[in-house]
């Protein structure tokens, strides 16, 4: 983890570096190795001595970025309640990040893409590879993605040919088919005719 320091109005005495450095481990668990802290000591010229300092600190290169700034008597007061806040906000995080794991597939046997193609175990860990590289938001999108596509454990492929409405009924009454899709030349489109609980048949008409 990187810390920087900087003072606004006023100087960062040696003893106040150290101290911040040390107190800045605090967090250094609940961050990325090579996570960005840039903390800021301000002293102003306030009514009440109770808020003089204030210690502001900002954390970037994590999953998300975090920001807190807290004013106080002096400014090692002020930092430990801050590094509160911001401890706080990282656990959270963290634990979001687990139940998402939690509630992940554990055995994933096909990997499936949005054109519904199946890959082998092998070629979805070169996929996995590859969002390693990608930002933090963009891993928030493929795992919500991945998410909702492991949910799907069937594709079929059913080819269709022209028909008419009363030969589509005449091929589901034949093969006991519940459904069957077609292509319909008076709506140009695939169409789906399906049977109806209550008896009868339904046709599903795609609109765009």
């Amino acid at each position: 983890m990187q810390i920087i320091i900087k003072g606004r109005q006023m100087q960062i005495t040696p003893r106040l570096r150290q101290q911040i450095e040390r107190k800045m481990q605090r967090i250094a668990r609940l961050t990325e190795d090579d996570a960005r802290v840039e903390v800021t000591v301000a002293e102003g010229q306030t009514r009440s001595a109770q808020d003089r300092y204030s210690v502001q600190v900002a954390l970037s290169g994590n999953a998300h970025p975090v920001r807190s700034e807290v004013s106080a008597l002096n400014a090692s007061t002020a930092l430990d309640l801050v590094l509160d806040k911001v401890a706080a906000q990282l656990g959270r995080q963290k634990k979001r990040q687990v139940v998402r794991r939690q509630h992940a597939p554990s055995v994933r046997l096909l990997a499936l893409d949005r054109a519904g193609h199946l890959s082998a175990l092998d070629e979805e860990d070169e996929e996995l590879e590859d969002v390693e590289a990608l930002s933090a938001e963009q891993k928030m999108d493929v795992e919500e993605n991945e998410q909702i596509w492991s949910q799907i454990m069937e594709i079929r492929s059913l080819p269709t040919q022209p028909m008419t409405d009363q030969e589509v009924i005449v091929a589901m009454e034949k093969s006991g088919a519940t459904y069957y899709p077609f292509f319909n030349e008076e709506t140009g489109s695939v169409n789906v005719m399906y049977k109806l609980d209550n008896g009868g048949y339904g046709l599903l008409v795609p609109a765009v």
